[in-house]
């Protein structure tokens, strides 16, 4: 296809062609996952499952890429499976608008995991473990403004391992047996937040699963999510690649 000529033009027609055949599941669309999914559509992946609950707000808009005045309160999957098929009229979207517990996301070639909701982000990090399905997870794009900080290793080699979100993760997995064996774009950056908000959440899943949670607002500048989510993307299609 033209729209993919210039990525031809870098990794070979045949390494377009296997991308073609590639299923990615991106587990939450805000300004990480958001730029995740759109960069794998534009590279050429030709399935993508996206996994998000929530609808646009206007808190979104200095860093979401489907967030707009336009575009506040509808539901963020909507957004994508519009967007991603007019940058690929023949990417196969699978959509999944819900809140991620344990349930079944299909079978994947890849997993980039942008959950913001410490259960789920553990839940879902533990199902790719024990399935050996292949993860990238974002550790750490709020409360920053540096993208030149972030930096791709594994979860057992995080330099900065004492960043609340990062460590209480890190703690849970261990507990489950898991110390090493996922991808993380982390960031060398050390959190700053002016004021610390938290509230309390309740989530109806599509099964009728009543779920409560604490929602801590991190600070976002528009710079280091969309950064991550990029990382991601190009971390994974780098795999996919013969010769890279």
């Amino acid at each position: 296809m033209e729209i993919f000529s210039r990525n031809c033009l870098y990794w070979g027609e045949n390494n377009q062609n296997t991308l073609k055949t590639k299923h990615v599941a991106v587990f939450g669309l805000g300004g990480v996952g958001g730029f995740c999914a759109e960069s794998l559509a534009r590279a050429g992946i030709g399935e993508l499952t996206i996994i998000d609950f929530d609808k646009v707000s206007t808190s979104n808009i200095n860093r979401q890429i489907i967030a707009l005045n336009s575009t506040v309160g509808i539901a963020k999957t909507e957004l994508f499976n519009k967007r991603l098929k007019d940058i690929n009229p023949e990417i196969k979207i699978n959509i999944i608008d819900d809140f991620y517990t344990d349930n079944d996301f299909g079978n994947v070639n890849f997993v980039a995991d942008a959950i913001d909701t410490m259960r789920s982000k553990i839940n879902l990090l533990e199902t790719c473990v024990n399935k050996n399905i292949p993860v990238i997870s974002s550790m750490g794009a709020g409360n920053r403004i540096d993208p030149t900080k972030l930096y791709i290793c594994d979860i057992s080699e995080i330099e900065n391992k004492n960043a609340p979100f990062v460590s209480n993760i890190i703690y849970q997995l261990k507990k489950r047996g898991i110390e090493k064996g996922i991808t993380v774009v982390a960031s060398r950056e050390k959190p700053f937040v002016r004021e610390k908000i938290s509230e309390t959440e309740s989530i109806t899943t599509k099964s009728g699963e009543n779920i409560e949670f604490t929602k801590i607002t991190p600070a976002s500048t528009p710079f280091v999510a969309s950064c991550a989510g990029i990382f991601m993307a190009s971390y994974i299609t780098k795999q996919f690649l013969e010769g890279f």
